[in-house]
């Protein structure tokens, strides 16, 4: 582990992300804010995952090898444990980030003193190689516990937290929607601003929350009773809004 101090820990998890994942850490490698540390996270992967990374000659890149897979929530806390960064930063190996995506965030967290930040994003899918971009997503321009239940518009890999606002939270380990849940517990803390001008690129593939909605939505409902202690009348409400929410983002397809 490079135990340099750094501005922000990248927290990368990966499984069997070989047909992205270079695509992901050059995206990252390429900032125009270069004081980081990309922590990856490999789940166990048995394609070329492993290959891929070691093929980077980077000191700020760290690779955590599990020995058995855990789920990207162990994945994710893991990269928070081992972080000794002010900033935490998320991506997922299908994602990749504009290259000033860094640098236009932190200096916007340094300048505002926000500790909650994230970005538009704009949605593509692969086909035969062939990559084709969807409209761009304007998100919200904040959000606080109450917007968020009903719009979660906030894309895990466009997420800065300044690491002091964790204290003890984690992910929890869910099937899904842990990252809802995540983003809904620091939420109840801390309000969610975003900053223009940058941009994340989000992969809808098979297994993308996205592709799964009634699934997600189930998920959400359950998290909602659980955690976020709605009555019927407002888990509902929630479920509606998000739905409504998610055509006006990407339609029926």
């Amino acid at each position: 582990m490079n135990k340099k101090n750094r501005t922000v820990s990248i927290i990368l998890p990966n499984y069997n992300g070989e047909n992205s994942l270079k695509e992901t850490i050059d995206s990252i490698l390429g900032q125009s804010f270069q004081d980081f540390h990309l922590l990856i996270i490999d789940d166990f992967s048995n394609d070329k995952s492993l290959e891929i990374i070691q093929e980077y000659n980077d000191q700020r890149i760290n690779l955590i090898k599990l020995k058995k897979n855990k789920g990207v929530y162990f994945c994710r806390n893991l990269g928070m444990r081992f972080s000794n960064s002010k900033y935490l930063a998320f991506i997922d190996s299908d994602d990749y980030w504009d290259k000033d995506k860094l640098n236009k965030q932190i200096n916007f967290m340094i300048k505002f003193k926000h500790k909650f930040t994230y970005t538009d994003y704009t949605p593509f899918k692969e086909i035969d190689y062939k990559k084709i971009l969807k409209k761009k997503i304007i998100v919200k321009e904040k959000f606080n516990f109450e917007d968020f239940l009903k719009n979660t518009s906030i894309a895990m890999s466009s997420v800065i937290l300044e690491k002091s606002i964790l204290k003890n939270l984690k992910f929890k380990k869910l099937e899904i929607c842990e990252d809802y849940l995540f983003k809904c517990e620091i939420l109840k803390r801390e309000q969610a601003f975003k900053c223009r001008d940058t941009i994340m690129f989000y992969r809808i593939s098979k297994n993308s929350l996205q592709s799964n909605k009634l699934k997600n939505l189930y998920w959400v409902w359950k998290i909602n009773r659980k955690f976020n202690k709605l009555n019927l009348f407002q888990n509902l409400i929630s479920l509606i809004m998000i739905s409504y929410n998610s055509l006006k983002k990407y339609g029926f397809k």
